[in-house]
């Protein structure tokens, strides 16, 4: 039998998954390895919570169910060799976690928070009972969406742009050209000043809670023969900006959403980027990024900074936009396929919102 520990296809999973009673919480199988057809593969899921189907492993909390369960992956090659297995720990919260308080939420991100879905989705739940008042905050608005759906997402925008860039221009609408709005210009040169954000923009107030949903503009264009160094770079800037945000607002819980990985079909790459990229490549990238950021902010919770596992929740195939074209110019036969390997459906956008939802609440109650 092959050594579990040699994990040829690279399972990772999240040290804990946050979890809501009354909320539907997912491990998508295909996410959580790297391999380039999880059908060549067998999984075995021992958990005393929740179904294992095809695709994942699924759970909707009901309220005798708060607590911590264990969750452990074996993965089976076709000839039944045990060949990776790993553990994570479902941590359910009751329905109710932090009813009747007030949260301060900043969310810094590229275009998967500039679309504004996935903070709509979270206001709306903490519309509902037994949630907290939750204010969003930024200088960034899309038409269109709640008046109070607010952040610091704009497309294209990595860990490096918001740590380093400035300009003169300030209009939120031209996001392609504006300054970071941490940095300003200071003794004749630009710097990185989350404090000062805080001062102008919140008030001198610190949020509750701060989160970066960033890194896949950052590492999209890398390939094998540079994603380490292409990561390293990465994670010096995210450093930087962690640093400072730390530094001006101690009290604040930072949050790193490990992000989603690709829509499960090339047909959405060739879609958005003609043969710019693969989807295998992205994946691949995308995997040794949330390898990375588990090595380098995992078990930072006495510094509060967590990881939220966004990534093991959302359905790559279903959480991804569809259409219907001809199978070629000279068929009549219909077929679907993918049209955008990076940002997912409104479907997909909610299982989103619910990761982060779902660890919001879980930091109310470990309070």
């Amino acid at each position: 039998m092959s050594n579990a520990h040699e994990n040829p296809c690279r399972l990772i999973l999240p040290s804990e998954v946050p979890a809501v009673v009354g909320r539907e919480i997912n491990i998508y199988f295909d996410n959580v390895v790297l391999v380039s057809n999880i059908a060549n593969y067998h999984i075995d899921v021992a958990c005393d919570k929740g179904l294992q189907q095809s695709e994942r492993w699924t759970f909707i909390p009901e309220s005798n169910d708060t607590g911590s369960h264990k969750l452990k992956i074996t993965v089976y090659d076709s000839d039944n060799n045990q060949i990776a297995e790993g553990e994570t720990n479902i941590a359910v919260v009751p329905a109710g976690s932090g009813d009747g308080s007030h949260v301060t939420w900043l969310m810094i991100g590229d275009s998967l928070t500039h679309a504004s879905v996935y903070p709509d989705e979270i206001l709306k739940l903490c519309g509902t009972s037994e949630n907290p008042d939750l204010t969003l905050l930024g200088t960034h608005h899309l038409d269109g969406k709640l008046p109070m759906n607010r952040h610091e997402g704009y497309g294209g925008w990595t860990f490096e742009r918001f740590a380093t860039f400035y300009s003169e221009v300030t209009d939120p609408i031209d996001y392609l050209n504006k300054c970071s709005p941490f940095v300003f210009m200071g003794d004749g040169h630009p710097r990185l000043d989350f404090g000062r954000y805080i001062a102008e923009q919140c008030n001198g107030i610190q949020p509750d809670i701060i989160t970066f949903m960033l890194g896949a503009n950052d590492i999209f264009d890398a390939d094998d023969s540079n994603i380490d160094e292409n990561i390293e770079s990465v994670l010096r800037y995210a450093d930087s900006l962690i640093y400072d945000v730390r530094e001006s607002c101690p009290k604040s819980k930072t949050g790193l959403a490990m992000i989603i990985p690709p829509g499960a079909s090339q047909d959405a790459f060739g879609k958005a980027y003609g043969c710019g990229q693969t989807r295998w490549q992205y994946r691949r990238n995308q995997h040794k990024y949330i390898e990375r950021m588990k090595a380098a902010y995992g078990n930072r919770e006495a510094m509060e900074i967590y990881l939220i596992p966004v990534y093991v929740n959302i359905d790559t195939v279903y959480g991804y936009d569809f259409c219907q074209v001809m199978a070629n110019s000279c068929s009549e036969t219909a077929v679907s396929r993918q049209i955008d390997g990076v940002h997912p459906s409104e479907s997909g956008y909610k299982q989103m919102a619910d990761s982060m939802y779902n660890w919001m609440k879980w930091l109310i109650n470990s309070r």
